[in-house]
């Protein structure tokens, strides 16, 4: 503990659960424990730190089943009465997205996370539900199914909203949903979190998030608090059938993207053509700060990531202080004519590669 060595004992262990690269990770984990032990962390935090990573431990094996399927969490307020259009339309969602061979997430209660769970079903949602002294409690669809997870803290759950999620749609809701929805528009915003669909869904002539979008047009653009491009990042619709339309775009042909030092490594299921690339390049000359848009195979540093080995790449090195127009890249990419013949069906859905 005294250098930057590990412990060989520490390594022994390691090595008794996990090979290679994992193995150095458990390393770590455990050394970091050490740690705390050694730093005299009060009680206190030690509680914290370790409730908090036994949550996070069981909730990555739940989820662990289910990398061969994309997930959508829908927010929404757990006061909405089953007789109101909102609840209606949540379901309906739901049960879309679920023929489309999504899963959904929720929060695990009542109202639209009931109405959700309700149209996906429970074998095909997860539920995750947090401890409070009222209000919320697990909805009878959910209730009692493995893939309900109950968490002591919204800091756990959360990440596990933004880490297992390929889409977000927010019904109306209160504190809470306008809280998950500014925490994803920021940590996509600053590029802290993979950028997935973002849907805010009301009822026909509903005023709930027109009303929120002009206070950000309004108030936060017009005082030069975030940038036009920001709108980028989300979309307003009435109508669950545009919601799902929305999502499915988003997945043409995008797969999932990760970083390598400077450079963006887009993957998609299809080659883009020659001309689709040219365009590409020209149309989005401003957002790079380096070098060319091309296509490749799988870079080097990719080598671990084995299961979507075969997937082709679009790299790209951009200024990163305007995702929302990273954003519309990948919305050109997925509109962008592909190669005949090219498709890859990759092996696992997981952002989080």
């Amino acid at each position: 503990m005294k250098n930057k060595e590990t412990d060989p004992r520490i390594r022994e262990l390691a090595a008794e659960v996990a090979g290679e690269r994992k193995a150095e990770l458990v390393a770590e984990l455990m050394e970091t424990a050490l740690r705390l032990g050694k730093d005299n962390a009060s009680i206190a935090d030690m509680k914290l730190f370790n409730r908090a990573m036994r949550e996070m431990r069981y909730a990555a094996a739940v989820f662990s089943k289910y990398q061969d399927r994309r997930k959508v969490a829908v927010f929404g307020s757990a006061r909405t009465r089953s007789d109101r259009e909102e609840f209606v339309l949540a379901r309906e969602f739901a049960r879309l997205m679920v023929k489309e061979d999504f899963m959904i997430i929720t929060g695990g209660g009542d109202g639209i996370m009931g109405a959700a769970q309700q149209g996906a079903g429970a074998e095909n949602s997860f539920g995750l539900n947090i401890r409070l002294p009222f209000e919320q409690r697990a909805n009878e669809t959910i209730y009692g199914d493995r893939k309900l997870i109950n968490f002591n803290y919204f800091f756990t759950r959360k990440l596990n909203f933004m880490k297992e999620t390929h889409a977000f749609v927010l019904c109306p809701g209160g504190f809470g949903t306008q809280d998950e929805g500014f925490e994803a528009l920021t940590l996509m915003q600053t590029g802290k979190s993979q950028i997935v669909p973002v849907i805010f869904l009301d009822k026909p002539n509903g005023h709930y998030w027109e009303t929120w979008r002009r206070f950000i047009q309004n108030d936060l653009l017009d005082s030069g608090l975030v940038s036009q491009t920001d709108f980028h990042l989300f979309r307003v619709t009435h109508s669950a059938e545009e919601a799902v339309r929305e999502i499915l775009k988003f997945y043409r042909i995008f797969h999932s993207y990760r970083w390598v030092r400077e450079q963006m490594v887009v993957r998609v299921t299809k080659r883009l053509t020659d001309a689709a690339l040219a365009s590409l390049n020209e149309r989005f000359d401003t957002l790079l700060a380096a070098d060319r848009i091309v296509q490749s195979a799988a870079l080097p540093q990719e080598t671990e990531e084995t299961a979507i080995a075969s997937l082709p790449r679009i790299v790209l090195t951009p200024k990163k202080r305007d995702f929302g127009m990273i954003r519309l890249f990948l919305d050109a990419v997925n509109e962008s004519e592909t190669e005949p013949g090219s498709a890859v069906t990759p092996k696992v859905l997981d952002p989080a590669i």
